[in-house]
């Protein structure tokens, strides 16, 4: 059996823990468990606000351009 870094993860939700596994390995020991959670959180609202920002399923500019140019050949 694999390694489990080598294993490509693509389901968002195994990402995101496979990243606060990774990040409290990193760091180890926590002097109390509500530190721990501050690292959690801070990582979850940091992936939250990059999904908003990032993840665009539909680029509306470019459909506004692409209607933007049609209109002008019809006219």
């Amino acid at each position: 059996m694999a390694p489990r870094h080598l294993i490509p993860v693509t389901n968002m939700l195994e990402r995101l823990n496979e990243e606060i596994r990774r990040r409290t390995y990193v760091v180890r020991i926590f002097p109390n468990a509500e530190s721990c959670l501050r690292l959690v959180r801070a990582l979850t609202a940091e992936r939250h606000e990059t999904w908003l920002e990032d993840h665009r399923y539909l680029n509306m500019d470019l459909l506004k351009e692409h209607k933007k140019k049609a209109l002008r050949q019809a006219a």
